[in-house]
């Protein structure tokens, strides 16, 4: 985790220097090892230095390469060095001498635009080409590292690692993108490029752009997710092994690095996986130990999971380290997270991760590996009840159902109302109505409920309850946006038109991974850990591990009521059996509830009492109020009754923090 800034003056005038330094000043969390800049007439690049890897004790950026004329700034960790280093010919060099950006430059070099497609690993980096008088920029897969930029056609092309170096150009108006706060309050808008600010985009995963002051600028696509033919292997012990070694050098080439490595150690199955994977290369091939920092809750005993963290460091070769996430609220130091997150997109459990990072940096450790998404990534399965019900596999639908039941928190009849009833409302209402019958027969015997009830209720009804869905999302007082303002963006266009639900697995996964909350989800990351300069990886977004996991068939992530079986499996004498076979996770929402209602109260209290702090052009407030009141009754509460006051008052507290007003 480095910075990368830079200017690109298209009119030609020459850029001035203490732009570039201011850019450089705003994002000194980003690189305590050093600061540089290059300035070549109307092109500027700027760099922050975080050394992490071997390679990049050696690295200056910016980097001129003379001879070429080419000039590189860059955030990246590089993981196919040695292909690259061979397919370049770096000859007479030692590979411990060539940095992840000589790479990149070289790549450049003998593939132009289309060196992205070479790389592997977490990378955003802009090159300046002096020949073509051009300047490129590539973004990874799936945006571990993050590029925003600001573009005025004619006249200055601006980016950045972060938002507010953007910002603290003069060129660049701070004017508030309505669109973007909308799709906070009411998430529709599938738009991986808005930000915040309408003068402020993001570089969408896997794409790259250049621009000239002759073309102006193109954006394209190098790289995108795609369902491939599904991987057919002859035994479970095949797949097995198949993951365990894909996951295994998911997590070695991660671990990288001249200093200690941290991982973030919860108890889960995912980050309990990467933990004992990492802890077991590092003594096998380097002689020592993984530093292990996790979440523990005195005061708030059922969210704690030290049972689950002391079975993997009793196996020993962790060195431990706590943090205790039950002395600070959800937003008790908001102040601190919007001087350093640029958006209000923070979740709820930010301040869990935020305490974990400042507990890291305290330690001296400025790498951390952690366990994010797996759960998209090898899958939990469930979909596979959709993909049974279509097939009219009723017996085995049951079984998997009730096995499933045995281990998590579910039941036979919360699966048939999720995906046998969705199925029978979808055949409803796109009047296929012979499949109907046919299927409702069917379904009518196996589960013994009246085909009288199954054509009445999910028939006839549900084109009732399909007209109410697509009004209520925007006219209904229940909703937590101001339907004025709703109608202002015109957000009903936004609305999914008779979209399905994804009906297999790998259909699921890919949806989530191509989500625009996938996008934001690990840029909240990445400046969660810059605060505390600490470079967050993630093994779980490996591209060689999401391409082979969403290759698998459905039962090798859901089989016998086993969800993501198949690392389960693998995992088979490396993670205690004690979370191998673990059903479900702990919750944290009886600690976010007392965090909010007791150690942030008055906070709370202060942002709901103060109706222009709320934006109500933006917020309904009769809605919040009614949220509002039933949170601090604390009775019967869930997710959809905290969030909506959740997210009212973290806008009103961004927007407060950076002086927006509307």
């Amino acid at each position: 985790m480095s910075g990368i800034m830079g200017i690109y003056h298209l009119d030609g005038s020459p850029v001035e220097q203490e732009n570039l330094v201011k850019m450089v000043d705003t994002l000194a969390h980003r690189g305590p090892d050093g600061a540089d800049i290059c300035v070549e007439g109307s092109v500027g690049f700027g760099h922050r230095m975080l050394w992490t890897t071997p390679e990049s004790l050696l690295e200056k950026l910016p980097l001129t390469n003379r001879t070429s004329g080419l000039t590189i700034t860059a955030d990246c960790r590089i993981d196919n060095r040695e292909e690259l280093i061979s397919l370049l010919q770096f000859d007479n060099c030692l590979p411990e001498k060539i940095t992840d950006s000589q790479l990149i430059l070289a790549a450049y070099e003998k593939w132009g635009e289309e060196c992205p497609q070479h790389l592997l690993g977490d990378f955003a980096f802009a090159i300046w080409d002096a020949r073509e008088q051009k300047l490129f920029c590539a973004r990874d897969h799936f945006g571990i590292k993050p590029f925003y930029y600001h573009y005025q056609p004619g006249r200055i092309f601006a980016f950045g690692s972060e938002i507010k170096a953007l910002l603290c150009l003069a060129e660049v108006p701070r004017q508030l993108n309505e669109l973007r706060i909308a799709d906070y309050l009411f998430p529709v808008v599938e738009d991986k490029s808005i930000t915040s600010y309408q003068s402020i985009s993001r570089l969408p995963p896997g794409q790259n752009l250049t621009i000239s002051y002759k073309k102006g600028l193109q954006i394209s696509l190098y790289w995108s997710l795609e369902i491939a033919e599904e991987l057919k292997l002859s035994s479970n012990q095949e797949y097995a092994e198949a993951f365990r070694e894909i996951f295994t050098e998911a997590v070695r080439c991660r671990l990288r690095s001249a200093f200690p490595v941290s991982s973030h150690l919860s108890g889960g199955l995912d980050s309990s996986s990467v933990t004992c994977v990492a802890r077991d290369i590092l003594v096998r091939e380097k002689g020592s130990q993984l530093h292990t920092f996790s979440n523990i809750f005195d005061d708030v005993p059922e969210c704690d999971e030290r049972p689950f963290i002391n079975a993997v460091l009793e196996q020993g070769s962790c060195i431990e380290h706590y943090a205790h996430a039950d002395k600070l609220g959800p937003i008790s130091e908001w102040q601190e997270f919007f001087k350093y997150e640029d958006e209000a997109f923070i979740g709820p459990s930010h301040f869990l991760t935020w305490g974990l990072n400042r507990a890291t940096q305290q330690a001296g450790i400025r790498i951390s590996l952690d366990g994010f998404d797996g759960d998209t990534t090898v899958s939990h399965g469930a979909t596979y009840f959709a993909e049974l019900t279509r097939q009219g596999k009723w017996s085995d639908l049951i079984a998997e159902a009730n096995a499933v039941s045995k281990h998590f928190n579910t039941s036979l009849s919360g699966i048939f109302h999720h995906y046998v009833v969705t199925y029978l409302e979808e055949l409803a209402q796109a009047s296929k109505w012979i499949t109907f019958v046919q299927v409702a027969n069917e379904i009518g015997k196996q589960f013994q409920i009246s085909r009288r009830k199954l054509f009445l209720e999910y028939g006839v009804k549900s084109f009732a309850r399909l007209y109410f869905k697509r009004n209520k999302s925007l006219a209904c007082t229940d909703t937590l946006i101001n339907p004025s303002f709703a109608q202002k963006l015109n957000l009903s266009k936004f609305l999914p038109q008779n979209q399905k639900p994804p009906v297999t697995v790998r259909e699921q996964q890919w949806q989530t991974f191509n989500s625009a909350l996938f996008t934001y989800s690990l840029e909240l990351i990445d400046h969660s850990s810059a605060a505390f300069s600490i470079e967050s990886r993630h093994p779980f977004m490996d591209k060689r591990l999401i391409e082979f996991c969403l290759a698998l068939p459905p039962t090798q992530k859901l089989h016998q009521g086993w969800s993501r079986i198949i690392m389960r499996r693998a995992m088979d004498g490396i993670l205690p059996p004690k979370i191998q076979w673990r059903g479900g996770k702990t919750m944290m929402t009886p600690n976010f509830l007392r965090g909010l209602l007791h150690l942030d109260q008055k906070i709370l209290d202060d942002a709901m009492s103060n109706d222009s702090f709320l934006n109500q052009e933006f917020v309904n407030l009769t809605s919040l109020c009614r949220y509002y009141q039933h949170l601090l009754s604390g009775k019967d509460l869930t997710n959809d009754d905290v969030i909506p006051v959740w997210k009212a008052t973290t806008l009103a507290l961004w927007m407060h923090y950076n002086g927006i007003q509307v």
